[in-house]
């Protein structure tokens, strides 16, 4: 017969292994989510403009969902003095909405935009990508490069290529600052024809076929747009002191 002593004997001195329950494997994850939150809370509480969700993810642990982790954080912030919002692909902290008119900024204020910088601003968000001519056609006046060129040091319009058309025209769109600036994810959050109607900035006695069109939403360039060349960038003065583009 065999000897199973000393095996049994180890059983006891070892004890039976028993896999962890259930709800100890919930704990443990949401602790390590709860950790990854914070991590993401002090980034984007730290960066002075809106932090890229990737860039937040390669700062966590491969197996959390960044996704997740915003969600979670956003959810905490939903009805706080600030909230944690989506602007585009990325993050930022914002002073909560109804709380907005408390907030008193020392720094100088944006100059006011004309109507006519209005106008322009607002089909380029709508209509982009578009051109200048493209523009003028919708306005149905002509349009200065002054008006352009205000909106671009604003910071809301860019560059985006140039139209596969003859004169190969200067092709415009907004940028990550401008949702930022108005508190937008993305431009399908701009507002529709009911909003625009109940805003008094639109008359309720436009015509019954009126559509307003639904904006471009993709940085990448359509098929009908080459991408500025090298020679563009250094004739409209896109470039840093540095020599970088300017986004």
């Amino acid at each position: 017969m065999d000897d199973d002593s000393g095996v049994t004997g180890m059983d006891e001195q070892l004890g039976t292994y028993e896999a962890p329950s259930d709800d100890a494997v919930d704990a443990l994850r949401d602790h390590a989510l709860k950790d990854a939150e914070r991590i993401a809370e002090a980034l984007v509480f730290a960066s002075s403009g809106p932090v890229l969700e990737k860039d937040l993810a390669d700062k966590l642990p491969n197996d959390i969902d960044i996704k997740i982790v915003m969600q979670r954080l956003s959810d905490f912030y939903a009805n706080r003095g600030v909230n944690l919002l989506k602007v585009d692909d990325s993050w930022a902290f914002r002073t909560s909405a109804d709380l907005s008119f408390l907030i008193r900024r020392d720094e100088t204020d944006v100059k006011k935009l004309s109507r006519a910088a209005l106008e322009v601003l607002a089909i380029i968000a709508y209509h982009q990508p578009v051109t200048r001519a493209e523009i003028e056609e919708v306005r149905g006046v002509a349009t200065s490069k002054g008006t352009l060129d205000v909106l671009m040091e604003a910071g809301w319009v860019r560059m985006r290529g140039r139209r596969r058309t003859p004169g190969r025209p200067v092709t415009y769109g907004t940028n990550r600052d401008f949702l930022d600036h108005f508190g937008l994810e993305n431009l399908k959050d701009l507002p529709g024809l009911d909003e625009l109607k109940g805003s008094g900035l639109l008359s309720n006695r436009i015509p019954s076929n009126f559509q307003i069109p639904m904006p471009f939403d993709d940085e990448d360039l359509t098929e009908d747009e080459d991408p500025l060349t090298e020679m563009d960038i250094e004739e409209f003065g896109l470039l840093t002191p540095m020599g970088e583009e300017v986004e």
